[in-house]
Order: C-alpha cells, then sequence, then structure tokens
C-alpha cells in the first residue's frame, strides 16, 4: 500500500486559487491509492459544509464540486478543526459525508508510526 499523505489547508474560497491547489494535490494522492486526509482549520472548515465547496477558481481551472466529490469517491478523508468550526458556529448537521470534527490527536492517530507526506497551504 502506497504511503498516506495529509493535507493541510487554513484557507477558504478567499483564496479560491490556494483551495483547488490543495484538492488536486489531495485528489492525486486518493486516487493514486494513497490513505489521504485533509486537515481543514481556520477558514478551510466552511469547505466541510454542504454545498460550500463551488465554483471555479481561474480559467483552466477545474470546478471546486468536481474536485471534492472526486476526492470523496477516491476515499479522501476530511478532519475539520472542531475549535475552528464552532467559532464560526457552523452546524455539524452540515458536514459533507467524509468529514468528521477531530483536532490534532486524531490526526496523530491516524498518521499513526509509520508517518505521511504532509502539504501546507
Amino acid at each position: 500500500m502506497p504511503g498516506k499523505a495529509v493535507v493541510s489547508l487554513i484557507t477558504g474560497l478567499e483564496d479560491p486559487e490556494k483551495v483547488t491547489v490543495a484538492f488536486l494535490v489531495a485528489v492525486g494522492a486518493a486516487e493514486q491509492g494513497r490513505p489521504t486526509l485533509m486537515f481543514l482549520t481556520k477558514e478551510a472548515t466552511r469547505l466541510a459544509i454542504n454545498g460550500v465547496a463551488t465554483g471555479v477558481a481561474c480559467e483552466g481551472c477545474p470546478p471546486l464540486a468536481d474536485l471534492t466529490r472526486r476526492y470523496a469517491a477516491a476515499g479522501g478523508k476530511l478532519l475539520v478543526c472542531p475549535i475552528c468550526f464552532d467559532s464560526r458556529k457552523l452546524d455539524k448537521g452540515d458536514l459533507v459525508e467524509n468529514a468528521e470534527l477531530g483536532g490534532t490527536v486524531p490526526m496523530w492517530q491516524w498518521i499513526g508510526d509509520e508517518g505521511a507526506t504532509t502539504f501546507s497551504y
């Protein structure tokens, strides 16, 4: 089995190109069969809400909705910082299927002893 990948994203739709790049990296890893986790913090927590990750960041960029669909279909997981999520008064009932609330301890537990390749955006 290929090694794990973790993509940390702090940016939301205020910088859609950065979000697109982070999802492209995550989709690439997940579609190659790597266990992949995106750790969403700050404004990126909103991306785990149904209907938020939409639009096209730039001419020629893939739609965010397509990237999030592909990521979920490839088994990619979203781990959403609960402190960031709650401070924005978001509703847990609106989380997409492949998302769950969890902080750094669950992230490290998911990584485990074998480690992971990491990217940060």
